[in-house]
């Protein structure tokens, strides 16, 4: 596929590389401005099942412990 996109720019290899960079930017910022907002409330990153009953005070092994 990258060699499909490389061949039919135009230009030379700096030209290339230069078009190169911006269609990666540009898909990064496109990534970032749309897609990942889009998706991020479909995404199960946000369901946590830890309730923290039983786990104490968290301060357990700690008392020897050097900061």
């Amino acid at each position: 596929m990258y060699g499909w996109i490389w061949r039919h720019l135009p230009g030379n290899a700096w030209v290339r590389a230069l078009i190169s960079l911006a269609l990666i930017l540009g898909t990064v910022y496109l990534l970032f401005q749309y897609v990942f907002p889009w998706a991020e409330p479909l995404l199960p990153f946000n369901d946590v099942t830890v309730d923290g009953a039983g786990s104490g005070t968290g301060t357990e092994g700690t008392e020897g412990a050097t900061r």
